[in-house]
């Protein structure tokens, strides 16, 4: 994913979400030129893969490419996990 650019101003905002210890304040992030990165100290792996997951399924984009999805599930309403193409090839194997 793309660093976001932050205005100079906007460094006390993510900060104070820092403080917070909330996970939104994750990611790397672009300010006067210098990249900022803030992550967690030693995740696992799978830790790691499953912050990225959550995070791409709450921006509505497919779990494996981040494409965005358009389709919902019918029962439940939401956004399925995954693209058609990869809908294709995981979900619906025979």
């Amino acid at each position: 994913m793309k660093p976001k650019t932050l205005k100079p101003n906007d460094v006390d905002t993510l900060i104070a979400t820092l403080k917070k210890g909330e996970d939104d304040s994750i990611g790397s992030y672009i300010v006067k030129g210098y990249r900022i990165q803030i992550s967690k100290h030693n995740l696992t792996g799978a830790q790691r893969v499953q912050m990225l997951y959550k995070k791409r399924r709450d921006n509505g984009l497919c779990i494996i490419c981040g494409t965005k999805v358009t389709k919902k599930n019918p029962r439940s309403g939401k956004l399925y996990r995954l693209c058609e193409t990869h809908r294709g090839l995981i979900d619906k194997r025979k």
